[in-house]
């Protein structure tokens, strides 16, 4: 194995340990949300994600909302905003455009408090198979790690990464075996809200 191949591999297990801000939710357990600090500042957000938005020296500006069902989210003044599939710094920006109407220069600030959109499914031959709220994009070797691991009986190399886009149903093939050794490591996607990993 080259030495840029182990590099690769090195830094795919490390991440694979990375499992802190990725928190299970089991059955009928209380739902666990992942921590507003450990936030991708990349994160699109989606439904039931909770932000604080605040406008300096303004109280009354100041509160926590929820992006409902159908995306949208209710501000005082400017009415409904886009949160859906949108960064906190998109959204930030839109309410400074539409609060500068009738606050000069306002310092808006928004902030993620609560993920509870952002969920993915690992299923079938894992240590630890269920649902996963995650607060940061994660990758199909971060899942199976996050479901700790493999079992023996594992078809590591029939693996599918099953994704709903516009109601059609995908299967991504995954090869672990494959990764294993150090190839076709562009098949580690990242996953997408609502993928379910499914090992046979």
């Amino acid at each position: 194995m080259s030495r840029s191949v182990r590099l690769v591999m090195s830094g795919v297990l490390m991440a694979m340990a990375v499992t802190v801000s990725c928190l299970p939710v089991h059955g009928s357990d209380t739902v666990t949300v992942a921590l507003a600090s450990q936030v991708d500042p990349g994160y699109r957000l989606g439904a039931e994600d909770v932000m604080l938005v605040s406008v300096w020296k303004d109280e009354q500006l100041t509160r926590e909302v929820v992006v409902r069902p159908d995306g949208m989210f209710s501000f005082p003044l400017v009415g409904d905003i886009q949160a859906e599939d949108r960064t906190v710094e998109d959204i930030r920006s839109d309410l400074v455009k539409r609060l500068t109407k009738y606050i000069p220069n306002p310092n808006v600030s928004v902030a993620v408090t609560k993920v509870v959109s952002y969920k993915v499914y690992v299923v079938g031959r894992v240590n630890k198979p269920g649902e996963y709220l995650i607060g940061h994009y994660t990758d199909v070797l971060q899942a199976l790690s996050l479901a700790g691991g493999l079992t023996p009986f594992a078809a590591e190399n029939d693996i599918k990464v099953m994704r709903r886009v516009r109601g059609e149903q995908y299967a991504i093939p995954f090869r672990y075996g494959d990764l294993r050794k150090g190839r076709d490591l562009e098949q580690n996607i990242i996953l997408q809200r609502g993928d379910v990993v499914m090992v046979p």
